[in-house]
């Protein structure tokens, strides 16, 4: 280990302002976490920052979607986004928005330097635009044929069932995603970035190895087609910043959105008296990783290198980019419930579990990484249950009850405890070069080593004889030592679990080279369960839960347009209509939510029992139109736990929107408790 501390700045790709968080995206996030953790560890000074991306057309039209302003979506988003990613124990050192002064300055100050370079240009182009909604759309707005194997329902820019890339004009029978009309082409003056100005300097940073190969060889390959010039502009109506000089033009939201990484960390250098020039001009010697998806490599390894070379700020160190998450083997499914949001997980399972999981999984490269739900209990339940909070559970009581919580004042060996550190550099290796899966893999293997050294010492049978005491207290005294340094090699990984460990250990936050300090007449507290094992019944209550989660979001996501061009949810068959039992109920009382803008709390009268039942209807109704009123509900929906309460089913409405939402009014004859068939 270097004696002088590295000064690392470190980034995750910015999560998108317009929907939630899920386990996809916590992949990178937790994989970015635990190598800024290691770094910190190692007594490196290592500053993550990250933001919310937060302009561009999808944030405005849900925006009106909800009827509520860009501003107030995306301040909701960014509370939310922060308040998952702390939960998942994602430690930012900066949390901030692209949509901030700084980011604006940053932006026009780049655009500005790249103008004044001969970087910019510009040209009169034809794009999609929707006659009914009155703007341009950008490709992923626009929906049709595919060109190439005639797969319907495909976006504008390429086909998710034959691969092929595309023109939007290029999609047979197109409809626009906002309005379901047919689009037209129209012209107007776009602003383009050169990019082949930069060819040469980005083949030589290819070449430097500040991208991983597989990404260099597919950027070479773009290399050598030839590098066409990049539409930085949108016309109005956009959410997000003017360009200057150019009335009615906005910069596209990836110009803006990688340089929300500087403004995030300017934000941090103002706050914490810090040289931001220090670290981004060119001539830095402090160091700059992005995490990244591969899905956006084109746009950290080619765009933002050249954005930032063109006006004078440094390049990255490296770009580090991961592949997808799939659950059992497949892409992430809404209707097989694996799309899980990130609260969803957070509501039935410890994060760390999952942190665990990615970690054991990640390498360097860019392979997707399944989330196999079996595996996952029983990798979790055999390491981190099994193993290694094992050590600490089998040896705790000994020492608290027979001697008084107090370690041996000296070890009668300190063979294991050498093995650790003989093995500790090998896994500071694997956690540097983000071989995460190498370095569980290790550390697995030293926690058998504790494991197989207590059941070959049996202090459960030694304790039997009084005159052999002091060998339980020496066994045991070395197996928590054991299980001490464990937890310092597992801390970037486990925090939370290191922080409870620390207090049960009663000591203060220990550091790497203090993995071979010993713990000798050392007073410990008692032991508490530090995690408990995953129950088949646990994943399937996420799952079921995801499903009813995604309801709510997908009408959401299909936008403002007329409901007659909304689309049918994917087809179930008989079996799985009937899981449903839907009953007649009476609201014999409604009220609205404190701090909720669109929840009413109603009491529903099903027969046999009352229920519970938060439903997001108040800007349809007034809650004292409700009560009497007779209406269908999910009996059998399984309960979730939200923020205001438990909701104990769902009430069943149609509408295209808050304000056009009716619930199912049954005819007067009904009785509550009558099932719907």
């Amino acid at each position: 280990m270097s004696s002088k501390p590295r000064q690392i700045v470190v980034t995750s790709a910015l999560p998108y302002a317009n929907g939630p968080i899920h386990i996809g995206h916590m992949l990178e996030y937790v994989q970015t976490d635990i190598w800024v953790r290691f770094q910190k560890l190692r007594g490196h000074e290592c500053t993550y920052v990250c933001a919310d991306d937060a302009h561009g057309t999808p944030i405005m039209l849900r925006a009106q979607a909800e009827n509520v302003t860009p501003e107030e979506l995306i301040e909701r988003m960014h509370k939310e986004h922060l308040q998952d990613f702390t939960d998942f124990g994602v430690a930012f050192d900066n949390y901030y928005s692209t949509h901030s002064e700084e980011n604006r300055f940053f932006a026009e100050y780049i655009y500005t330097q790249l103008r004044e370079a001969g970087h910019i240009r510009t040209r009169v182009i034809s794009q999609a635009y929707d006659p009914k909604a009155e703007m341009f759309l950008p490709d992923r707005f626009i929906k049709g044929e595919c060109p190439n194997c005639g797969a319907a329902d495909q976006y504008g820019d390429n086909c998710e069932n034959c691969g092929a890339t595309y023109a939007p004009t290029d999609l047979k029978n197109p409809l626009s995603v906002v309005s379901g009309e047919t689009p037209i082409e129209k012209d107007s003056e776009q602003y383009f970035f050169k990019l082949e100005d930069f060819e040469d300097m980005l083949k030589a940073w290819f070449d430097a190895g500040h991208v991983q190969t597989e990404i260099a060889n597919k950027m070479n390959e773009w290399l050598e087609e030839g590098l066409n010039d990049w539409d930085i502009s949108r016309n109005a109506p956009y959410w997000g910043f003017e360009i200057p000089d150019a009335p009615g033009k906005y910069f596209y939201v990836w110009l803006d959105a990688p340089i929300g990484y500087m403004a995030s960390f300017k934000n941090w250098c103002e706050a914490n008296d810090q040289d931001f020039d220090y670290y981004w001009n060119k001539d830095s010697k402090a160091e700059l990783y992005h995490f990244i998806g591969k899905d956006i490599a084109r746009f950290h390894t080619m765009f933002w290198p050249a954005m930032l070379h063109g006006s004078g700020f440094r390049k990255p160190s490296a770009v580090y980019c991961h592949g997808f998450l799939t659950v059992d083997g497949q892409k992430m499914s809404k209707s097989r419930g694996t799309f899980i949001m990130a609260r969803t997980y957070l509501e039935h399972l410890n994060p760390e579990y999952l942190r665990y999981y990615f970690a054991a999984k990640l390498g360097p490269g860019i392979d997707d990484i399944d989330l196999n739900l079996e595996d996952f209990t029983t990798r979790v339940n055999s390491d981190l249950v099994g193993k290694l909070v094992n050590i600490a559970s089998r040896c705790a009581g000994f020492i608290n009850k027979t001697f008084d919580g107090k370690l041996s004042a000296e070890l009668s060996s300190n063979a294991l405890s050498q093995q650790y550190l003989d093995a500790a550099e090998t896994i500071a290796g694997y956690y540097e070069n983000r071989e995460f899966g190498k370095a569980m893999r290790d550390i697995m293997a030293l926690a058998d080593k504790a494991n197989q050294y207590i059941d070959e010492k049996q202090p459960w049978v030694t304790i039997k004889d009084p005159a052999r005491h002091h060998e339980v207290q020496d066994v045991c005294s070395i197996g928590l030592n054991c299980f001490r340094q464990l937890v310092i090699l597992l801390k970037p990984v486990l925090p939370k679990l290191a922080a409870q460990a620390e207090e049960f250990l009663n000591v203060e936050n220990p550091g790497w080279t203090e993995l071979g300090d010993n713990l000798l007449d050392h007073r410990i507290n008692r032991f508490k369960p530090l995690m408990t094992r995953i129950e088949p019944v646990f994943i399937e209550r996420m799952v079921e839960a995801t499903k009813a989660d995604l309801v709510a979001e997908q009408k959401i996501q299909q936008g403002p347009g007329d409901s007659a061009h909304e689309a049918i949810a994917p087809e179930i068959n008989y079996d799985d209509f009937a899981k449903l039992d839907l009953r007649i109920a009476k609201i014999v009382a409604a009220r609205r939510v404190e701090k909720s803008d669109k929840l009413l709390q109603l009491t529903l009268d099903i027969g046999s029992e009352t229920r519970n039942v938060f439903a997001g209807i108040s800007n349809a109704y007034q809650p004292e139109d409700l009560e009497g009123k007779l209406t269908v509900m999910v009996a059998n929906l399984a309960p979730r736990k939200m923020r205001f309460g438990v909701s104990e089913g769902m009430v069943l409405a149609a509408g295209s929107g808050d304000t056009e939402l009716y619930i199912l009014n049954p005819d007067s004859g009904a009785k509550p408790g009558m099932r719907v068939s």
